[in-house]
């Protein structure tokens, strides 16, 4: 396998990051957090990731889960185990807030 196609075939972090991100801006960006609204907001964050990732034409399964909180002053802590192959798979998590929520975005990508 050449090195050209160990990258095209890698889980890139820095470049499944930038499309969490992208796709939390997308959905999230004029969100005042409402409770009613929760729902269709993880769905959009979920599924407009999902398409991004599925357009890198690698082979992964991703799995990505989304949670949206209000910004009360609560905790939250969130905690992940995966028994996996390092040198092919991968995670990443992005947080992103505003003055009313958060939004916390993890995904997995496992190589086929």
């Amino acid at each position: 396998m050449s090195m050209q196609s160990s990258e095209e075939a890698a889980f890139v972090q820095d470049e499944v990051s930038s499309i969490v991100k992208e796709s939390i801006d997308q959905v999230m960006q004029i969100a005042t957090y409402n409770h009613a609204k929760v729902p269709q907001w993880t769905s959009d964050v979920i599924e407009t990731c999902m398409k991004k990732l599925t357009l890198l034409n690698k082979p992964f399964k991703y799995i990505v889960t989304c949670a949206i909180m209000q910004r009360t002053g609560a905790g939250l802590h969130m905690a992940s185990s995966c028994y996996w192959d390092n040198t092919s798979d991968g995670s990443v998590t992005q947080k992103w807030e505003n003055k009313t929520c958060y939004c916390i975005v993890t995904v997995f990508g496992l190589a086929i």
